[in-house]
């Protein structure tokens, strides 16, 4: 690193609160608290993922990467599956209760 040039932060330490909760889930890393493990696990998005799918079991048509192996591409297809996931259980829960809000307001209504 010559030159003036400044040194990548890194990573954050996975000592958040959201971490602990993830951790509820299953063992994250190596399971010795090694933090970088912790880390990595949750970057791949395979973990992530798998609380997606205790969250919303419904099936999905996309297979997660889950030997990313410090492949980014793999790493960006996990997370992109997460997202349409998280996507797609709000656009259907919202839904649900906005069909739910209607036919509470349609019971309240006179006839």
């Amino acid at each position: 690193m010559g030159g003036g040039g400044r040194a990548l932060p890194p990573p954050p330490q996975p000592r958040c609160p959201s971490s602990r909760q993830v951790k509820t889930f299953g063992a994250l890393g190596s399971g010795d608290g090694d933090n970088l493990g912790v880390y990595m696990d949750l970057v791949d998005g395979v973990v992530l993922n798998k609380i997606m799918l205790q969250i919303d079991p419904r099936p999905t048509n996309q297979r997660v990467n889950k030997h990313v192996n410090n492949d980014t591409y793999l790493r960006v297809q996990n997370l992109t599956i997460l997202v349409r996931n998280i996507k797609t259980y709000y656009q259907v829960w919202c839904w649900e209760l906005q069909s739910y809000s209607a036919a509470s307001t349609r019971q309240l209504l006179p006839t």
